[in-house]
């Protein structure tokens, strides 16, 4: 009978390679059609590999932890059920080849970058395509790129690992032996740059040292870059929501029954968002890699974070949110928060975000201050809806009534947004949701 090649699946349309983190299927097992064979993960997010084939598993091409190309065959898969397995020494893996022979076409570097070692082949560390690709646009030479710390598999450096080096690459250290007052001791560097030292950590009798996941150190990377790349400011505002809550009371049973979709409230903040964002599209914008140019977004992309049984982050995104309606709106809300729930994001959905939604009401919280998903300059939480007593204004004079409050709070990049945008901002999304209309149809 014949036998089938499993193919390393484009992920993304910037993922050229993905780490082979578990083999769900070993030699010899039967396999059916859509059943997970193996797992595997980028630089953007963790995924299941099912088959496109009925058979069994005759060949694992690789080992958990190897780097391999997008397009590459990973095992072979015989369709008859007695098919032989061989087992073949591993010594030689079509990983090596991979490796060594993929060249990316070499980019033009400018003028003032010196002629030294940038020919990343050469080094005995692994480096993607992507990674390379940056490398050269930015002119780093081999030997550079070899001090940084990578946070991948085995210490491989990932996208996410450049591009929180480069702010700094320029940025003197200094050689003289500064005199140490503790271990959390920060340094001037001679530009005015602040470099901070990791206290050292001690551990007592009966601590769990716990290693952290792969997503979990991007996580961190991630935020400890933000943090540095951005001088975060937080404003807050409190909404009355009333009228959304009754509205959506009112039609959610309706729209459930019609639609197959539940009516939860991201869907209506995202519209909020989205309104606002047309309103002031200088919110929707990143800052370039020399932090002197303003890239302005045409597409208003909203990413939501979605905690995952892991208890990691995910953020998946609402592509092109102000050209939906809120039954559009809420499909995709729907999807992407049940796919991520089960590990079925590809990166292409993690990607491309312009603006982010995290609502920490989910936890009971009445407020947060999030950092900013970087490139993007701006983040909203969203808190808790809960009763309170309030004075309501009537033509008969002041009342005391109950009504539906929650608080927003938006954190921004105050390099390109100040008090006066991001305040007015906020307010903005604030007047949607009051304002909304009890007997909107949807």
């Amino acid at each position: 009978m014949a036998n089938f090649d499993l193919i390393m699946p484009k992920m993304g349309e910037s993922v050229a390679e993905a780490t082979i983190i578990k083999w769900s299927k070993k030699e010899g097992d039967k396999i059916k059609i859509d059943e997970t064979v193996l797992e595997i993960a980028t630089d953007k997010v963790d995924s299941e590999i099912p088959s496109p084939f009925e058979g069994t598993l005759i060949k694992c091409l690789f080992k958990e932890g190897d780097v391999v190309q997008v397009g590459t065959v990973i095992a072979v898969i015989g369709s008859d059920a007695n098919a032989t397995v061989t087992n073949t020494p591993k010594t030689t893996t079509p990983e090596t080849k991979t490796v060594t022979e993929t060249k990316q076409p070499l980019v033009n570097v400018t003028a003032n970058v010196a002629p030294a070692n940038n020919d990343f082949g050469t080094s005995d560390k692994f480096y993607s395509p992507l990674v390379k690709s940056i490398a050269k646009a930015e002119g780093l030479t081999l030997t550079e790129l070899d001090t940084i710390k990578g946070t991948g598999q085995g210490g491989r450096v990932t996208k996410v690992d450049i591009i929180a080096y480069l702010p700094n690459r320029n940025k003197s250290t200094g050689t003289s032996n500064p005199v140490t007052q503790s271990n959390t001791e920060t340094k001037s560097t001679s530009d005015n740059a602040i470099v901070v030292n990791r206290p050292a950590v001690s551990t007592g009798a009966g601590d769990e040292i716990i290693e952290m996941d792969r997503m979990r150190k991007l996580i961190a990377d991630h935020m400890v870059m933000s943090k540095h790349v951005s001088p975060h400011v937080t404003s807050f505002v409190e909404v009355d929501v009333t009228n959304l809550v009754m509205w959506r009371d009112k039609v959610k049973k309706d729209f459930e029954k019609r639609e197959g979709e539940k009516m939860t409230f991201t869907p209506l903040f995202i519209e909020a968002v989205a309104k606002a964002i047309k309103d002031f599209p200088m919110v929707n914008v990143s800052v370039d890699q020399t932090g002197t140019k303003i890239i302005k977004r045409k597409n208003i992309n909203i990413g939501m974070a979605a905690a995952l049984p892991s208890g990691n982050l995910i953020v998946p995104v609402i592509r092109n949110a102000d050209e939906k309606n809120l039954l559009g709106i809420t499909k995709a809300v729907n999807d992407l928060a049940s796919r991520a729930r089960n590990n079925k994001l590809t990166p292409d959905e993690i990607s491309g975000g312009t603006f982010t939604i995290s609502n920490v009401g989910n936890f009971g919280n009445v407020m947060g201050t999030p950092i900013i998903n970087q490139p993007q300059v701006a983040i909203l939480a969203v808190g808790v809806i809960k009763k309170k007593p309030a004075v309501i204004e009537t033509p008969q004079g002041d009342m005391i009534g109950i009504r539906q409050f929650m608080f927003l709070s938006l954190s921004y990049d105050h390099r390109v947004v100040d008090g006066s945008l991001g305040g007015t901002f906020l307010r903005r999304i604030a007047d949607y949701l009051e304002n909304w209309d009890i007997n909107r149809v949807v």
